[in-house]
């Protein structure tokens, strides 16, 4: 039986335990052998810590800990550097005076450990001394890493004005970093996003960014490579493809890799569960994406900028770069037209498809328990094959939404919000869904397959009282179903219309392709 370490970040505690681990030790040197200040960026529960703990054993000479890895023969031991570690991932800082007071420890932390007397009062010129004096003391250059930096400000990331006042005091306090170059050896930053230079990091401007560099795109996460050869007897036990489905997809470049949170809690139960998502739910961003009337079949195919690694700002959060930065979206495809570089965003896997829709359905009901009835209710009736229950379904889920939704904005003029309803509800189920699905005659609207039958989807949004049968005219006078004719046998169209005004559906049609 191999050893998990399931939340373990410390590397000392990890190797001396016996615990599996998968090597990432030469991503280090090749990160010293090339450059000097570096920032990363990767979601929540990606191994961020852990690898800043290595580093630290690294820099601190502790060679016994690297038995058997990469580093143990590939690096200086003759030489130790003295290491600054800061973290901010533990706790909630409700304010500033919180955050000084975690940082005032951190600094009295090194008072006791390096013995360093500080002359200066406040937290800013106290880093400063400490770097100056142990540079000094060590007759060697500093390391410092910072672990989870954003942290303080994402956690009141829906405070905005407290947001703002956590973000100047970790400037300030960050800004130290450029003035003592001449004393650092090697600086590395994570965390979940990234702040424009004209915020955060206008202090530490000379950071290179590996968050998107194709040669660090696997420095956190399981490659499907390392997977089977470090997992070779639980692989055994399942079957690889549904694995890879399930958790596989995270991709930051040139090659996808496993979270290592997920991956390891799955050996460990054996059952299928979305682990990872169920470990911070991420209500912010659906309200977000309730708020801006987002249509979420999209979700399956955006297009952004090199900006969606850097663009986050507390006073203009853009979706999509939320969406990327915090793992629910990833690369897909870089695409380069001309001069410049975009990228195909998707879901990682199924686990996150799966889950941020259910989430969605939960946030969108309000009532937990009645979401989870639809749901399963939803499954049954495919299996029967039973249309018009499916119509009373929908209709009691949509007859179910607070009045409150709709004074608090116009979804009811969205059509795009009653589409994105149904997608929620099929991808909640784990179904090969698929939006916009492109035919040589148009788009469908969406396609469902379930088991050795295929849905086909056409919505339209009308006035009050009136019912206009396009929805299902569309899909026949475009023969959307001949794209799935030699692949299923039975093939369902059905054509769903809203009233904007009475909030719900008032048509819906389906008949059996022949």
């Amino acid at each position: 039986m191999q050893k998990y370490p399931i939340g373990i970040q410390s590397f000392r505690s990890l190797r001396q335990d016996n615990y599996i681990y998968i090597d990432k030790t030469k991503m280090v040197k090749e990160l010293v052998d090339t450059g000097k200040t570096y920032f990363l960026s990767r979601p929540r529960r990606f191994g961020k810590s852990l690898f800043v703990d290595m580093m630290e054993c690294a820099f601190s000479g502790c060679r016994e800990l690297f038995k058997g890895l990469y580093l143990e023969d590939n690096w200086d031991w003759n030489k130790s550097y003295p290491v600054l570690k800061i973290s901010f991932g533990s706790g909630v800082h409700r304010n500033v005076e919180e955050l000084q007071q975690t940082i005032q420890a951190m600094l009295n932390r090194w008072r006791r450990i390096f013995k360093i007397e500080y002359e200066n009062k406040t937290l800013k010129d106290c880093f400063a001394e400490a770097i100056e004096k142990l540079a000094e003391c060590h007759n060697a250059p500093v390391v410092v890493l910072i672990d989870e930096y954003d942290k303080p400000i994402l956690d009141n990331i829906t405070n905005i004005p407290l947001a703002i006042e956590l973000r100047e005091e970790l400037k300030n306090f960050y800004s130290v970093l450029k003035d003592a170059d001449q004393y650092l050896k090697f600086v590395f930053v994570t965390g979940v996003s990234k702040f424009s230079k004209v915020s955060l990091f206008s202090g530490m401007n000379n950071l290179k960014d590996i968050t998107i560099d194709q040669k660090y795109s696997t420095i956190c996460g399981y490659t499907q490579e390392e997977l089977e050869r470090y997992f070779v007897e639980e692989l055994k036990l399942y079957d690889k493809e549904q694995v890879k489905e399930w958790y596989n997809g995270f991709s930051w470049g040139n090659s996808t890799v496993y979270n290592p949170f997920d991956i390891l809690l799955f050996f460990d139960s054996g059952v299928f569960r979305n682990y990872w998502f169920e470990s911070g739910t991420p209500r912010f961003l659906l309200k977000l994406l309730e708020e801006n009337q987002y249509f979420i079949p999209d979700l399956e195919h955006v297009e952004a900028s090199e900006a969606i690694a850097e663009s986050f700002e507390i006073e203009d959060l853009t979706i999509e770069t939320l969406l990327f930065q915090t793992g629910y979206l990833t690369i897909k495809e870089i695409i380069q037209l001309g001069a410049r570089r975009t990228y195909a965003l998707t879901y990682p896997n199924l686990e996150v498809k799966m889950s941020l829709n259910d989430a969605l359905l939960g946030y969108l009901s309000q009532r937990q328990s009645a979401k989870e009835k639809n749901v399963i209710k939803l499954y049954r009736l495919l299996q029967a094959n039973d249309l018009e229950q499916l119509e009373e379904l929908f209709h009691s889920f949509f007859a179910a939404i607070p009045h409150d939704w709709f004074r608090k904005n116009n979804i009811e003029e969205y059509e795009g919000f009653y589409a994105s309803v149904f997608y929620a509800y099929f991808c909640a189920l784990g179904l090969d869904v698929k939006a916009e699905d492109t035919t040589n005659h148009g788009r469908i609207d969406m396609r469902v397959i379930f088991e050795t039958r295929c849905y086909i989807f056409e919505f339209k949004l009308t006035e009050t009282g009136k019912t206009s049968g396009t929805a299902m005219q569309q899909i026949k006078d475009k023969q959307y179903a001949e794209k799935y004719r030699s692949e299923f046998s039975e093939i369902y169209l059905i054509g769903v219309e809203f009233d904007k005004n009475q909030r719900n559906i008032t048509a819906f049609e389906f008949e059996q392709y022949q």
